[in-house]
């Protein structure tokens, strides 16, 4: 650990030195997923909607300022939060929101796991396809889960805030690059800033405002925050700092696949396939247009973005886990998240790498598809509104309870988010 992960204080005039969790967060948060979901809305109505994903990344900075001033002021874990809201059974081990926890972080993580996987997997074997290092898909979706699960077994958190902070470099160059390189329409940048919904665009609008960024590592931003070694409300200034910037490069990575998929997409008229192979159809059309040098930088971006989603939740999940199995065993949290080489932190990053690998070789079972779809769809309103909650009441000291401005976004998520789940569950019950 470095000497400024010692101090309990932040030393003078460091504050953009000691930058890094934020990061970590943006790069954890905006996966493949996300930059289709940005492109297809993009290409679909232009700059119109450039308003909604500026207004998502100040909810998601709300959202994760929430979270960590939760840890800063109360000292205390997000699941020792949850833990307090409601009656407990079992001796206090278990309540309603640890019972969904453990619901949610067990199934998410085995459908998401093979999900990350084969994201990640996509663009490398589109860089290596037709050469003697040609991959199956299969293949190297296991091979590049073994690689984070080694990345992260033997976690030191400042090597891996490196790493991650070399992805987010990465996803810079090359997706601000593209949104360079197509030559985007500045007075039409302006008028998108300007609220309005084309017909047919609730959806993507929802989903700009809601889902680009959003999701279980916005809680997981506590616990990276305790591994940096940021303890108590004397690092609250520096924790806002970073959490801006985290999300203010999430914001620009959003805004400037909105600028590609306006420019290159929407203009030509041309549609992409669904999910993350969408992002395969724009490597053809870049190369098309720009030849196979912009392909092939459009692809390393692709990889950065989809594997540090992989690496960020192996290791920020994984701690949550090892936080709750730890309350379920009655020891106490631990706010410093110092469990990262423990048996449960390890025991889930298996749990992340090798089942999920039974469905790359299987058709997903509609089954496990619902469960997965209905508990990660009530995730993010269950964190807006539990927070809301907790930083409302006496488990937070006075001085750092929410005031109006937090309080407004903290509830205005709570409200998107479960109209966003409400359309997800009619999608899977419907």
């Amino acid at each position: 650990m470095s000497e400024e992960q010692h101090d309990t204080t932040p030393p003078p005039g460091a504050r953009w030195r000691l930058i890094g969790p934020g990061l970590v967060a943006a790069a954890t948060g905006v996966g493949a997923g996300d930059l289709v979901a940005t492109l297809v809305a993009g290409s679909k109505f232009g700059y119109a909607l450039l308003w909604a994903a500026v207004l998502g990344t100040l909810l998601k900075i709300s959202l994760a300022e929430a979270v960590g001033r939760w840890s800063l002021a109360s000292g205390r874990t997000i699941f020792e939060g949850w833990s307090s809201l409601g009656p407990g059974w079992f001796g206090g081990r278990l309540n309603w929101a640890s019972v969904y926890f453990g619901l949610y972080v067990v199934v998410w993580g085995f459908v998401y796991g093979a999900t990350a996987m084969t994201a990640s997997a996509l663009p490398v074997a589109a860089l290596l396809d037709g050469t003697p290092l040609a991959l199956d898909l299969k293949a190297g979706a296991m091979i590049l889960g073994v690689i984070g699960l080694v990345l992260v077994w033997f976690n030191r958190y400042p090597l891996f805030e490196k790493i991650m902070t070399g992805l987010v470099g990465v996803m810079f160059v090359t997706v601000v690059g593209l949104a360079v390189i197509v030559a985007p329409d500045p007075p039409a940048l302006v008028r998108g800033l300007a609220p309005s919904l084309p017909a047919g665009s609730a959806f993507y609008t929802l989903g700009l405002v809601g889902g680009v960024g959003g999701t279980i590592t916005l809680a997981a931003y506590g616990y990276w925050i305790g591994q940096k070694g940021w303890r108590g409300p004397a690092w609250m200034r520096v924790m806002r700092l970073d959490n801006r910037v985290g999300y203010a490069v999430t914001g620009l990575f959003v805004v400037a696949m909105l600028i590609v998929g306006a420019e290159l997409l929407h203009a030509s008229n041309i549609a992409l396939a669904g999910g993350d192979r969408g992002l395969l159809d724009l490597d053809r059309v870049l190369r098309q247009r720009f030849g196979d040098v912009v392909g092939v930088m459009f692809l390393v971006g692709f990889f950065a973005a989809s594997f540090s989603s992989l690496i960020g939740v192996w290791q920020g999940v994984s701690l949550m886990f090892a936080d709750f199995w730890a309350h379920l065993s009655g020891r106490p949290a631990d706010p410093t998240a110092a469990r990262e080489t423990g048996r449960p932190y390890r025991a889930y990053l298996l749990w992340l790498t090798f089942p999920p690998m039974v469905l790359l070789f299987m058709d997903r079972p509609f089954g496990l598809i619902v469960a997965y779809g209905a508990l990660g769809a009530l995730f993010m309103p269950f964190l807006a509104l539990t927070l809301l909650w907790l930083l409302n009441s006496k488990r937070t000291p006075a001085e750092w309870r929410s005031r109006w401005l937090s309080n407004g976004m903290l509830a205005a998520g709570g409200v998107l988010f479960c109209v966003l789940a409400g359309r997800e569950l009619v999608g899977l019950f419907g």
